[in-house]
């Protein structure tokens, strides 16, 4: 899934001061205004090196949760392999 927005420009965006038309402005800058929600819910008071910063460590962690479940897999086969030999 390619994202139409990096951190920067969401976060600049959030900042600004909430105008009487949210919706308008969601519009404008591109925006739906259901994302507009999450992503302050997400990114509320955030910087943008911290969002980055949260960006790596989810990305990290999907990578290690991958190493993980790998692993048991392998550990899995291994101890059915064992028990059909004996």
């Amino acid at each position: 899934m390619k994202k139409r927005f990096s951190e920067d420009p969401i976060i600049g965006f959030l900042r600004r001061p909430r105008p009487a038309c949210q919706s308008r402005t969601c519009r404008k800058h591109g925006f739906i205004e259901a994302l507009y929600y999450l992503r302050r819910n997400k990114f509320r008071g955030m910087s943008v090196p911290e969002a980055k910063r949260l960006k790596d460590l989810e990305s990290e962690n999907v990578r290690l949760k991958t190493l993980r479940a790998e692993n048991l897999l392998k550990n899995e086969v291994v101890k059915e392999a064992l028990r059909r030999k004996w």
